[in-house]
């Protein structure tokens, strides 16, 4: 047998070789140093991007909103070298600019931003037009062939279109043989309609007359395309027809509105005869200022009795 004493030495020496040995310093060699160790040795420490207090405040208080301008124009970049050229470059544009990465990948607060204005997207094509808004404005509804959204969205020709009914009606109610006849239609946006609508109808409403000329009865079409304001033009006819409509949504906004403007639309005519006004939205052109813009365009339209690329004629 073996002895006691032979035992105990042979456990100790293997629960010494279990233990973890200290790791001293590296050895120095006098092998030089890499240049780009230096390099980054040399750089200043990562600090965090400037905040602006109320966002700050919003984001400890969990209500701030990824999608809202004051959370876009907030630099992502550590350390950039000039802040002030990065900040002024953000608010000259809706591209997504000094997001930063982690890696090879963006950042949490970049891809939830995403995910946030795809969402807002998806929200403007499937909510409604606000029918309280519609109220305010004095604006009665009509609707083109489509039942309901999924056919406006897989019908486009439908959204062209409206039945003997409507247009019979539409006769009842409206000004026949006006000057310029204004409407508006959800198209692929409802919040454009609801964030610019009750900003721009009124300037033409008002602004249009005071230039002399005669203004038809403005209403909305629900689930309208671009060339049902033919078939408006041609029912109540109109010198000119102007259909104010939600644009599709994307990335940048959700509320973006165009103003298609045509004299004497016709249906089947080439959409070379429309004069378009785009990007009316809070980032890009204000309803306001498009309003005002869009009479003169009108009036300029019925000056030379021309519309679109014959306009530039």
């Amino acid at each position: 047998m073996l002895d006691e004493k032979l035992v105990e030495q042979i456990v100790e020496e293997v629960l010494a070789g279990l233990r973890p040995k200290a790791v001293g310093p590296p050895k120095q060699t006098d092998r030089p140093k890499c240049k780009a160790a230096e390099d980054r040795a040399a750089l200043p420490p990562l600090s965090a991007p400037p905040v602006h207090p109320a966002l700050e405040e919003k984001r400890e208080a969990g209500a701030l909103d990824l999608a809202s301008p004051q959370a876009k124009a907030e630099i992502l970049l550590r350390s950039p070298q000039d802040p002030d050229a990065l900040l002024r470059m953000k608010a000259r544009t809706t591209a997504r600019i000094g997001v930063g990465r982690c890696g090879p990948r963006l950042n949490t607060r970049t891809l939830l931003t995403l995910r946030a204005d795809h969402a807002a997207a998806r929200d403007a094509v499937f909510t409604d037009v606000d029918q309280a808004m519609l109220d305010r404005l004095g604006l009665f509804t009509i609707q083109t062939r489509c039942r309901d959204k999924n056919e406006f969205l897989t019908r486009p020709d439908l959204g062209r279109q409206f039945d003997e009914e409507t247009l019979a009606g539409l006769r009842e109610k409206c000004v026949r043989t006006p000057d310029i006849q204004i409407y508006a239609a959800d198209g692929l946006s409802s919040t454009a309609v609801n964030e610019n609508l009750p900003n721009i109808l009124p300037v033409l409403l008002e602004g249009l007359p005071a230039k002399g000329f005669k203004v038809g009865t403005p209403f909305f079409v629900r689930y309208g395309r671009v060339p049902a304001m033919d078939q408006v033009s041609e029912t109540l006819g109109a010198a000119v027809t102007c259909v104010l409509l939600g644009e599709r949504p994307g990335l940048a906004t959700a509320e973006s509105m165009s103003a298609y403007i045509a004299y004497k639309a016709t249906v089947g005519m080439p959409e070379a005869r429309r004069t378009v006004v785009s990007n009316i939205h809070r980032a890009g052109i204000s309803a306001v200022e498009a309003g005002a813009y869009i009479c003169d365009v009108i009036e300029a339209i019925l000056a030379a009795k021309a519309s679109g690329v014959d306009l530039r004629k």
